[in-house]
């Protein structure tokens, strides 16, 4: 029973859901089916390998949507016409890292609460592209950004193989790097952490920063996605991400799990949307489900506890 507790809820959710599909909609788990439901979940995945990282320090960051919708912004405004496909995304880099850096110096350094600093810096980034835009959506996206977002390498998208890389990237970073011990650490105790010479108020920095970082790359990839300018889009994503971060074992105040857990969380999600489609769920219904589900993994981490 502890062996059952210990994995985390997304891979038994991944199963029950696949099952689910195999018998109703076999003809569904096509590849090239998959691919398109997959493949719109990367930005969210990208996000949640962000969002485990400050999680697992014992932080949030729900900030990412500001993030998004603001690189957005800046891509299809025209604010910058003729720009090269390096200058955008260099940009949407510096903009996640100053982002996340703010974040990080904010709750690392001031000690200030990571909730009410991301949430209130999300807000302050979605109320300057409303204040920019009137409320109105801008333009299209440059089309260099949909050409390389359609592409595939034989029969996967490029952007879930880079979503697979980069999370697999991650996955080496926590675990053969000093950074990565430093992060267990501080999970695990933030006293102990300090009294055994953890750099915690840096590590906690350095983890919003790349958190930021992750949201920048997140930006880039929702843009190509939509292929045209939004003042609305990634304003879900942040909630999403803590809830697929959760669902994959990392629980907010503990510091526990890994990379895999929360990418299967997102794969979840993927099939819980195809699930819900072909059953002609509809958006209501779609959170109803998502939200069980979440509380349904609440539901075991507290049986773990007890029972450790």
């Amino acid at each position: 029973m502890r062996r059952f507790l210990r994995i985390p809820p997304a891979y038994y959710v991944f199963a029950v859901l696949l099952l689910v599909l195999w018998i109703a909609r076999p003809n569904m788990l096509n590849p090239n089916v998959m691919g398109i439901f997959v493949r719109q979940m990367v930005p969210l995945g990208i996000l949640v390998l962000g969002q485990l990282l400050v999680m697992r320090v014992r932080s949030i960051d729900l900030s990412g949507g500001g993030v998004i919708l603001l690189i957005n912004y800046t891509i299809s405004s025209g604010v910058f016409p003729g720009a090269s496909m390096t200058f955008f995304i260099v940009l949407a880099l510096a903009i996640g890292l100053a982002v996340g850096l703010f974040n990080g110096l904010m709750v690392g350094v001031r000690r200030a609460s990571a909730v009410i600093v991301t949430l209130a810096v999300g807000i302050v980034l979605v109320g300057i592209v409303q204040y920019l835009s009137s409320g109105k959506p801008p333009g299209d996206v440059p089309g260099m950004f949909a050409d390389i977002y359609n592409t595939k390498l034989g029969s996967l998208p490029t952007p879930v193989i880079f979503w697979v890389a980069v999370s697999a990237a991650m996955s080496l970073f926590l675990s053969r790097t000093v950074f990565g011990r430093y992060v267990t650490s501080v999970g695990e105790s933030v006293q102990a952490a300090h009294f055994s010479g953890v750099p915690v108020a840096r590590t906690v920095v350095l983890a919003h920063t790349l958190a930021g970082l992750f949201a920048g790359v997140a930006a880039l990839v929702q843009t190509a996605s939509i292929a045209v300018g939004s003042v609305r889009v990634g304003l879900d994503l942040p909630i999403l991400a803590v809830a697929a971060t959760i669902l994959g074992g990392v629980v907010f105040g503990r510091g526990e799990g890994g990379v895999w857990g929360p990418f299967f969380g997102v794969l979840s999600f993927a099939l819980l949307f195809v699930v819900m489609t072909t059953f002609g769920v509809d958006e209501p219904g779609k959170l109803i489900a998502q939200g069980l589900i979440i509380l349904l993994a609440a539901i075991l981490y507290g049986i773990r506890s007890r029972s450790t």
